[in-house]
This record gives structure tokens, C-alpha cells and sequence, in this order.
């Protein structure tokens, strides 16, 4: 193999491997106890996948294996050093960061699910991000209480 060949394949990997970083939330950093314990376990696999990929040999790989977990550990270190914790809601009167709400849809359909930080939202395992739409109109709001509007329209049902 030339020379020539291995440097030229050496610089388009590199550029291939030169990730842009994740976007960062222009929203404040929320996060419940349980979001902060998460966002510092992924940081500690990221740390670990880049140090697993710093034993390979070859310079290539070793980019290619490298560049998603420092971007990730970019990412997560800023995640972290932003976080804010918020203590569980007091009360179970009104819905606030940290309530699991559960909801009943003019279709039938009754939905739960617990608000909280833009990290820890998972909508399959049911937690929704303070900042998605419909938990914006249920913040505040009370048992019995309907918001939105036509087949949007929701009205908690439960606040725990």
C-alpha cells in the first residue's frame, strides 16, 4: 500500500470522525434526582466506550470507535455541569416538575405519565419533558381541571 493512499484514507477518516457536538437545550436543565444519578451513569459508559476504543491499534478504527462517546461525554459533562435538581413536588394539589399525572382523552384513552427533564423524558416508558406541550398546560393545574382544546382537550384525572 502506498503512502500516499494511507494518508489520504487517514484524513477523509479523520474528517468522517470529526462529529459535531449534540445540540444543548435552550431550556433550563431540570432534573429530578433520579435524571441526575442517570446523566452521570451515561457519562461514566461514554468515558468507559472511549477508553475501550483508545486501546485499538489502528488509527482509523480507533477514531471511528472514539468519535461518538467523546461527543457524547462533551454533551453529558455540560448536561451535568447545568443540571438543576428539583426536589419532588410537597404536594400532590397541583401538578408541578416531578408529578406523575394521570389524564383521560376525549377518545377514551387514559394516559400517566411522571414530568421531567428534557433527558430523562421517555414517552414509551412513561415520563414526558417539562418543556413538551402537553405537560406545559398541565403544570399547575388541579384534579378535574381540563386544558387544551378540542381533540387536544385532557382532564387530569389523578396527581401523584
Amino acid at each position: 500500500m502506498s503512502v500516499a493512499f494511507t494518508k489520504e484514507e487517514s484524513a477523509e477518516t479523520a474528517s468522517e470522525t470529526l462529529l459535531p457536538d449534540r445540540p444543548v437545550s435552550p431550556h433550563p436543565n431540570l432534573v429530578t434526582e433520579a435524571g441526575l444519578q442517570a446523566l452521570q451513569a451515561q457519562l461514566q459508559e461514554a468515558r468507559e466506550a472511549y477508553e475501550a476504543a483508545q486501546t485499538i491499534e489502528d488509527v482509523n478504527e480507533k477514531r471511528r470507535q472514539s468519535a461518538v462517546p467523546l461527543r457524547d461525554a462533551r454533551y453529558l459533562t455540560e448536561r451535568l455541569r447545568t443540571a438543576q435538581v428539583i426536589p419532588d413536588p410537597a404536594s400532590t394539589d397541583v401538578v408541578a416538575f416531578g408529578s406523575t399525572v394521570t389524564f383521560s382523552r376525549p377518545d377514551g384513552r387514559v394516559q400517566t405519565y411522571r414530568i421531567v427533564g428534557e433527558d430523562e423524558a421517555d414517552p414509551k416508558a412513561g415520563s414526558i419533558s417539562f418543556v413538551a406541550p402537553v405537560a406545559k398546560s398541565l403544570m399547575g393545574k388541579a384534579v378535574g381541571d381540563v386544558v387544551g382544546t378540542g381533540a387536544q382537550e385532557v382532564e387530569i384525572v389523578s396527581i401523584a
